[in-house]
């Protein structure tokens, strides 16, 4: 991954339910590459609309873990998952998203709307090997993890 200009201000979100090294590495590369830094937790009623589930740790347990990670400047619970949305209330000059969600058709309209903001998105390599939905499930089969 090469990023070619440091930005004044980036964003990021995820559910970060089950804290894990992935959701790590996502913020310290964001951070990285901008001198502020707010990264968004999506807010239960967020996650149970589109996971069917609620996450395991609240949402403000996840903020108070999110605001506690060296290099986060700002956090938010976010009651929406539309970037453009995101963009009107933190005027952030990049997103950082996991590379798996490039190529799709929810990325490629975001890249879209967001660029006539002149707002970058920029994709993180996944942690590959880890997931809060494998962790999720090793839990309840009892499995070690």
């Amino acid at each position: 991954m090469e990023i070619k200009k440091k930005y004044k201000v980036g964003y990021t979100d995820g559910v970060y339910d089950l804290f894990h090294v992935g959701h790590l590495n996502m913020i310290q590369t964001a951070k990285k590459y901008c001198g502020y830094l707010i990264v968004g937790v999506h807010g239960d009623d967020v996650v149970e609309g589109y996971k069917k589930h609620k996450p395991i740790i609240n949402e403000d347990d996840r903020k108070r873990i999110i605001e506690s990670i060296k290099g986060v400047d700002r956090a938010e619970i976010n009651r929406f998952r539309d970037k453009l949305k995101l963009w009107e209330l933190y005027h952030f000059d990049v997103v950082f998203i996991g590379d798996d969600w490039k190529g799709t058709e929810r990325w490629n309209n975001f890249e879209k709307v967001l660029a006539e903001f002149n707002v970058d998105v920029v994709y993180v390599p996944y942690t590959k090997g880890i997931s809060t939905t494998d962790i999720r499930e090793k839990i309840m089969n009892g499995d070690n993890i």
